[in-house]
C-alpha cells in the first residue's frame, strides 16, 4: 500500500535523495523521516521497523555457523549491539555441541540483580533450542568492566541452576565500549 498522493517508488526515491543510501535510511531518525512529504510519524515508525527486524535477520545470518573459540569471538559478535547502551542489557549465547552459536537471546535490560535474572528466564531459551551450553553477556554503561557482587552471585547462581539442567555455563563476558571482561580468564567460573 502506498501513500495517497505518492507511489512507493517515489518516495523511496525522495528517501535515497535526502539520505544518501540505505544505510542513511536505516540510521535516520522518525523525526528525520517525517520531515520527507507524505511520511507521517506511523509510516516513520513503519520504515524504522523494517530496518530494525532486517538488521536482526542479518545478525542471524552472519551468526549461523559461527564458532565461538574465545572470549573475543564472543564480543565480536555482541559489542555492536550493546556497547553504547545507556542501561546494562543482559544477554544469553546459545550454543550447540560443537559451540557454534544457536541463537543469542535478550534476557533483560536494566540493572542486573537477583530479581531480574532468574534461572527459570535465563534457560528458558536454552531449553527451547536444546543448547548444550551457553555463555551470559552483559554490558556495564559505566565502562568499569570489573564484576560487581551482584554480577558475582548472580553468575555463581546460574552456573549451579546450568549444572542441575545439563547446560554447561561456559562463560560470563562483562563489555564496556573499550573493553570486556572474561569471568573464566580472571577464575570467577
Amino acid at each position: 500500500r502506498g501513500i495517497p498522493g505518492k507511489s512507493v517508488i517515489n518516495i523511496a526515491q525522495e528517501l535515497l535523495s535526502e539520505f544518501k543510501n540505505i544505510k542513511g535510511i536505516s540510521e535516520a531518525t522518525i523525526e528525520q523521516l517525517c520531515k520527507i512529504k507524505g511520511i507521517g510519524s506511523a509510516k516513520a515508525a513503519q520504515i524504522k521497523a523494517c530496518f530494525e527486524l532486517g538488521k536482526k535477520e542479518e545478525l542471524n545470518l552472519e551468526l549461523k555457523d559461527f564458532d565461538i573459540k574465545s572470549p573475543e569471538s564472543v564480543v565480536k559478535v555482541i559489542r555492536a549491539t550493546i556497547k553504547d547502551k545507556a542501561k546494562e542489557h543482559f544477554k544469553l549465547v546459545l550454543l550447540n555441541t560443537r559451540n557454534k552459536i544457536i541463537s543469542i537471546t535478550n534476557v533483560s535490560v536494566g540493572t542486573l540483580n537477583t530479581n531480574l535474572v532468574h534461572p527459570r528466564e535465563v534457560f528458558k531459551d536454552a531449553i527451547i533450542h536444546n543448547a548444550a551450553s551457553v555463555i551470559l553477556v552483559h554490558n556495564h554503561p559505566s565502562n568499569d568492566p570489573e564484576p560487581s557482587e551482584d554480577d558475582l552471585e548472580i553468575t555463581k547462581r546460574l552456573v549451579r541452576a546450568g549444572k542441575i539442567l545439563g547446560i554447561e555455563v561456559i562463560d560470563h563476558i562483562i563489555i564496556t565500549q573499550n573493553g570486556f571482561l572474561s569471568f573464566k580468564e580472571k577464575g570467577h567460573l
